[in-house]
């Protein structure tokens, strides 16, 4: 199909300034009858909804064409993420002798081990993050940035939070390695809280992060790498709830969350090399606790030159709480958007629920804990409906109710997004 040329249709819009009419749409509609011959001395005309068009565009923009819009996703990943990239490549890194490897090989390295599938990331694209984040150059080519040291005036204004490698510990028969979760105060360096777990995954760092916000209240900001767990959905909700600002360090810097890494160093020559029960996993974090409380936060910080605890206590009056409320534990449940049907039920994972008020034909949101899915709580506008019920059709077919008129008084539940923490 051919299209005008840029020449052509600036001619067109010059036409609109000496065209009759008393509006600019008389006058576009006036230009739209004529006849316009191009550089081939082909004949043109053009509908005056187009002229109209290229005349708001060029208004605007200065061209008759529509600006250029980059892709929503650009500069993304959509398949694999830059930490797994950046751990498979570093896994397959030492079986190379040439410290910066061609990437083709890096690449068929990464595939015949398993840490990367062809389906995930192509040959092309895996070239091309490689390049853009010098994920093979030298650590001495790059050169070490300009780092000063800081710390946050209050405490409770940000943690930190890592994963380290912990023991092997007892479960069952076996030993299986396992992985401490934990989360550091900036200013006071004090351990809000930290577990061992057998696996990292979401649902474990969650838990451990309810339990500090019970123990120590509401960071303003929480600092992490760009790990699965930390870059999950659920946990960007909770942060949106609780009015916490979520922010990842540079990829692979780990220098970037110094405090929490001197604490594992810590937690490596003061605790890991005592004698320590490994029969359980519950042992193990009960001695850890013990050790945390009682040793660590009541030991002299050599660069605070007090202890963790005190310079904690220093800044009770400026921390926020969660308020006691029966309703806290939903601010951690994962949320899924579901539409009502027409008789007032809608499906979750498989079950068939009621909605415990009249929503029907509505949008809403249910919160859910993964690990115990059976309590559902429904929300419509940001507002707590109530718990859903499971269906039972017996029920409903002995008597008829009418949702419109006997309804509960709506619980409004908000979401904790101010300094004075949530109310329900």
């Amino acid at each position: 199909m051919r299209n005008p040329s840029p020449h052509l249709k600036l001619r067109v819009l010059g036409e609109i300034e000496y065209a009759p009419g008393q509006t600019m749409r008389e006058r576009i509609k006036q230009v739209s009858q004529r006849t316009f011959v191009d550089e081939q001395g082909r004949p043109w005309r053009f509908a005056w909804r187009t002229i109209e068009a290229w005349w708001g565009r060029y208004r605007r923009h200065g061209r008759t064409v529509a600006p250029p819009k980059a892709r929503s996703d650009k500069g993304s990943t959509r398949k694999v993420e830059l930490e797994t990239l950046a751990q498979a490549i570093e896994q397959v890194l030492p079986a190379f002798r040439n410290p910066c490897p061609p990437k083709v090989q890096v690449y068929r390295a990464c595939i015949e081990r398993g840490l990367l599938h062809r389906d995930q990331i192509a040959p092309n694209t895996f070239c091309r993050l490689v390049n853009q984040h010098a994920l093979l150059t030298p650590r001495s080519a790059k050169g070490q940035p300009c780092r000063l040291a800081f710390s946050k005036q209050f405490a409770n204004q940000m943690w930190q939070a890592d994963t380290m490698y912990g023991p092997y510990v007892k479960d069952g028969k076996l030993a299986r390695p396992t992985r401490l979760i934990c989360f550091i105060d900036d200013a006071s360096r004090l351990i809000p809280h930290g577990e061992f777990f057998f696996q990292e995954n979401a649902q474990n760092f969650v838990q451990t992060l309810k339990l500090a916000l019970y123990k120590r209240g509401i960071p303003d900001q929480l600092y992490t790498d760009n790990g699965a767990i930390y870059v999950c959905r659920q946990l960007v909700a909770i942060c949106a709830r609780l009015g916490i600002l979520l922010s990842h360090a540079p990829l692979r810097d780990g220098a970037a969350k110094g405090k929490i890494e001197r604490f594992f160093k810590n937690v490596r020559q003061s605790f890991l090399v005592r004698q320590l029960d490994l029969s359980s996993l519950e042992a193990l974090n009960r001695q850890f606790i013990m050790w945390v409380e009682e040793d660590y936060h009541t030991r002299l910080h050599s660069t605070l030159q007090m202890r963790p605890l005190d310079r904690f206590g220093l800044d009770l009056s400026r921390l926020r709480f969660l308020p006691p409320n029966e309703a806290n534990d939903e601010l951690f449940y994962s949320e899924e958007s579901r539409q009502v049907k027409n008789d007032n039920t809608f499906s979750l994972g498989g079950r068939r629920l009621e909605a415990p008020r009249d929503l029907r034909g509505r949008k809403i949101q249910v919160r859910f804990d993964r690990p115990r899915p059976q309590r559902v709580i429904v929300y419509y506008k940001q507002q707590r409906m109530g718990p859903a019920r499971p269906l039972d059709p017996v029920a409903n077919d002995r008597a008829p109710r009418d949702l419109a008129a006997v309804q509960p008084h709506p619980q409004s539940i908000m979401d904790c997004s101010e300094k004075g923490g949530s109310s329900r």
